[in-house]
C-alpha cells in the first residue's frame, strides 16, 4: 500500500504542478496590452466592427474571463491546445513539428553536461590545489557568461575565425556541435562545482575510511564509492537542470538561426500568439514533472536506502 499511496501522491502532484503552470499563463497573457483580435488577423489589418466583433465570438473572446479559463482547461485536460492565430494550423501540429530539433539540442546537452562535470570533477579533486582553484575560475566565468554571450563567442572563433563549424543549422551534426555546448556549459559547470564538493566531503566519511582499510585501490574508492555518493547533491539540481534546458533552448536557438521550440516561442510571445504560448507552458511543465519522477528514480537507484520506500530495485 506504500507504493500506492506513494504513486497516488506524485499523480497529484503532477496534476497540481501541470495547472498551476497553465493557469499562470493564462493570467499572465490576459494582461498583456492589446487586443487578442489583432494578434489573429494581424497588426496592420483592416477589420470593420461586424468583422471585429465575429472574430472575437468564432475565438471565445467575447465570454467572460472564467469561461474561457474554463474552456481553456477543458482544452487541456483533452489534449486539445486550440489552434495557433499566426500560422493558422493547429497548435498540437505547430510543436509536433518543431520539437524534434529541440529534442535533439536537450537530448545532447543532457548527456554532454554530465559527462564533463564528472570528467573536470575526477582531473580536479587530487591532492594538487592549484587544478581545482583554476577549474573554479573558468566555472565561475562560464555560469556568469549570458548564453546569448556564449554562443556568439563560440560562432566567432570556431565558425567566423576558424571555420570548422557552421554559423546556422544545415541539418547535420556538426551544426549541433556548438549549439549543444552552449546550452552544457553552463550547466556543467555548476554541476562540477557540486560533485565536487561532495567529492571532497564523500572522502572524509567512515565508509571510505572503511573501503581503504580493506585494501581497495584509491582509483576504485574514489570514483567507485565516493563518487557515487557525491552524485547525490548533484541530482538535487535536476529541476534547476530542467529548467535551464528549457529556458535555454530559446537563447541558444534563436543566436544559432535553429528550428525548434524555443523560437516558436519566442516568435508567438512577439506576436501575442496565445494558443501557441499557452501550448509550449503546458508541454514544459509535462517534462518538467516527467523529469523530477525520473529523479526519483534515480535517487532509488544511486542510494540503496531509499529503494524500500520507493520500491525501486537496483538494477
Amino acid at each position: 500500500m506504500g507504493a500506492v499511496r506513494l504513486v497516488a501522491v506524485r499523480l497529484v502532484s503532477a496534476a497540481l504542478v501541470v495547472w498551476a503552470a497553465a493557469t499562470c499563463a493564462f493570467l499572465v497573457l490576459q494582461l498583456i496590452p492589446g487586443d487578442p483580435v489583432y494578434a489573429i488577423v494581424g497588426s496592420d489589418a483592416l477589420v470593420s466592427e461586424e468583422q471585429h466583433e465575429a472574430i472575437r465570438q468564432q475565438y471565445g473572446l467575447d465570454e467572460p474571463l472564467i469561461v474561457q479559463y474554463l474552456a481553456y482547461l477543458g482544452r487541456l485536460a483533452t489534449g486539445r491546445f486550440g489552434d495557433s492565430y499566426q500560422l493558422q494550423q493547429p497548435v498540437a501540429t505547430v510543436l509536433a513539428d518543431q520539437l524534434w530539433p529541440t529534442v535533439q539540442l536537450a537530448l545532447g546537452a543532457t548527456l554532454l553536461a554530465p559527462l564533463l562535470a564528472v570528467l573536470v570533477t575526477v582531473a580536479t579533486s587530487g591532492r594538487a590545489n592549484w587544478p581545482r582553484r583554476v577549474s573554479a575560475v573558468v566555472e565561475l566565468v562560464v555560469v556568469s557568461t549570458p548564453s546569448f554571450w556564449l554562443g556568439i563567442m563560440l560562432l566567432t572563433i570556431f565558425s567566423f575565425r576558424l571555420g570548422w563549424l557552421p554559423v546556422a543549422e544545415t541539418g547535420d551534426f556538426a551544426s549541433l556541435i556548438l549549439p549543444t555546448i552552449t546550452l552544457a556549459l553552463p550547466i556543467a559547470a555548476v554541476l562540477t562545482q557540486v560533485l565536487r564538493e561532495g567529492l571532497l566531503g564523500a572522502l572524509e566519511q567512515p565508509f571510505v575510511i572503511t573501503a581503504r582499510a580493506r585494501g581497495l585501490p584509491e582509483p576504485a574508492v574514489r570514483y567507485r564509492h565516493a563518487l557515487r555518493h557525491a552524485a547525490l547533491p548533484a541530482l538535487t539540481l535536476a529541476g534547476w537542470f530542467t529548467g535551464t534546458l528549457l529556458g535555454g533552448t530559446v537563447i541558444v536557438e534563436n543566436v544559432f538561426a535553429r528550428s525548434g521550440i524555443g523560437r516558436v516561442t519566442l516568435q508567438a510571445v512577439g506576436d501575442r500568439d496565445l494558443p501557441v504560448v499557452q501550448g509550449v507552458v503546458a508541454l514544459s511543465a509535462v517534462v518538467f514533472v516527467a523529469a523530477s519522477a525520473l529523479v526519483d528514480v534515480l535517487y532509488a537507484v544511486v542510494d540503496p536506502r531509499l529503494r524500500k520506500r520507493t520500491g525501486v530495485q537496483a538494477a
